[in-house]
């Protein structure tokens, strides 16, 4: 994979971040600064997601950890476990802001 076509898949993920969390009915807050974007719920707990242009990944920190995703056959995967970014995304969003909240690509 090139940087760019690194950069168009990555900053893909993002705006679908963003979009679901304008679309929610859920109470979170979010910020973006450069290549990290911070959601925040309203038990202010966070979930934080930033790219690592270097590596090729995406990093994701919640409560639960941290994890480090790769883009495999057509979506980012975890480097340890192969669970899905966007499934994990929605687990610990769910389970830090004691609601159902999902995100997709």
């Amino acid at each position: 994979m090139t940087d760019q076509e690194y950069l168009t898949l990555a900053e893909a993920a993002l705006s679908a971040i963003e979009r679901a969390v304008d679309d929610a009915d859920a109470d979170i807050e979010f910020e973006r600064s450069g290549n990290v974007l911070t959601l925040e719920f309203e038990n202010r707990t966070k979930v934080i997601v930033n790219l690592q242009p270097l590596k090729h990944e995406i990093w994701l920190a919640a409560k639960a950890g941290g994890f480090h995703y790769k883009y495999v056959d057509d979506q980012w995967r975890d480097t340890r476990d192969n669970s899905e970014f966007f499934a994990t995304l929605s687990k610990y969003s769910s389970e830090q802001a004691g609601e159902a909240i999902s995100f997709k690509a």
